[in-house]
């Protein structure tokens, strides 16, 4: 892993995670960037989830709320890559989530734990940190 690629392919992410938060994607397109299963932490609890399904409907969950508040973009607020060996980094970022005319909907920091395994680059653990 190095911290270049991580960061190029992480916005690559964020670009197609925006796309579904305005209603220009499904979904379901974000499985070409999480991994299965996917370990989510939050204030509400610790979540393994198993399945496509599970990962999208968990997913949609997001982007509903996202759709719902108007959202338009997201900025980034700061992020860091740390290597961790050959095959994983952790990402960290935080953004805000802006509807159209830049109004903030949500200030959010989340770690992101990015393996490449035999699928390729995949988020295998969502860590949502308290406000």
């Amino acid at each position: 892993m190095d911290s270049d690629d991580v960061s190029q392919w992480f916005g690559e992410y964020l670009d197609a995670f925006a796309a579904c938060g305005r209603g220009e994607r499904d979904t379901a397109s974000l499985l070409a960037y999480y991994g299965v299963p996917l370990l989510v932490t939050t204030d509400e609890g610790f979540f393994a989830l198993t399945s496509d399904a599970q990962v999208v409907a968990v997913m949609q969950q997001q982007v509903d709320g996202m759709r719902a508040a108007g959202y338009g973009r997201s900025e980034a607020l700061g992020s860091e890559v740390t290597v961790v060996n050959s095959t994983s980094a952790l990402y960290r970022g935080t953004y805000s989530w802006q509807q159209s005319d830049g109004a903030e909907i949500r200030r959010v920091t989340l770690t992101y734990l990015v393996t490449d395994g035999p699928a390729g680059r995949r988020i295998s653990a969502l860590l949502v940190h308290s406000s």
